[in-house]
């Protein structure tokens, strides 16, 4: 499958589609929150919501086993947009960080492919199956 986000098509409609599932894990929602940026599972686009399961911190081909069946495996970062900011001023931004060696921080999520489909359902757990090493740091995708 070929990519289907609007931006990448116009740069190049044959590279591979690695942003079919969108997942952001909800400590983003609390901290943005205290921001004064109510967020709610969705309205960012995602298409999961997880707790208690450090996303940015997986390496690039981690797969999520969700549910009974479903398998999706994490493909790099979600890079935050401006269509951010038309939902909640200020949005986008607040999902970027500057770290300390100045390198941009992306908080809102990563993007993954579906290897195999399956009921997904609120309260199902999540298992982390992690590729070998040595493991690639996420990047935008």
């Amino acid at each position: 499958m070929t990519v289907r986000h609007r931006s990448r098509v116009a740069r190049d409609p044959s590279q591979p589609n690695l942003r079919q599932v969108h997942l952001i894990h909800a400590e983003l929602h609390d901290a943005l929150g205290l921001q004064g940026l109510a967020v709610s599972p969705g309205d960012m686009g995602e298409n999961i919501t997880t707790r208690g399961l450090d996303l940015l911190a997986l390496p690039t081909g981690a797969r999520l086993r969700l549910g009974a069946s479903a398998v999706v495996e994490i493909t790099g970062l979600r890079n935050p947009c401006s269509q951010l900011d038309a939902f909640r001023p200020g949005l986008m931004q607040a999902t970027l960080e500057r770290g300390s060696d100045d390198g941009l921080i992306r908080k809102a999520g990563v993007m993954g492919v579906v290897l195999v489909d399956g009921l997904v359902r609120s309260g199902d757990i999540i298992v982390v199956d992690l590729p070998e090493e040595p493991h690639r740091r996420l990047d935008p995708v």
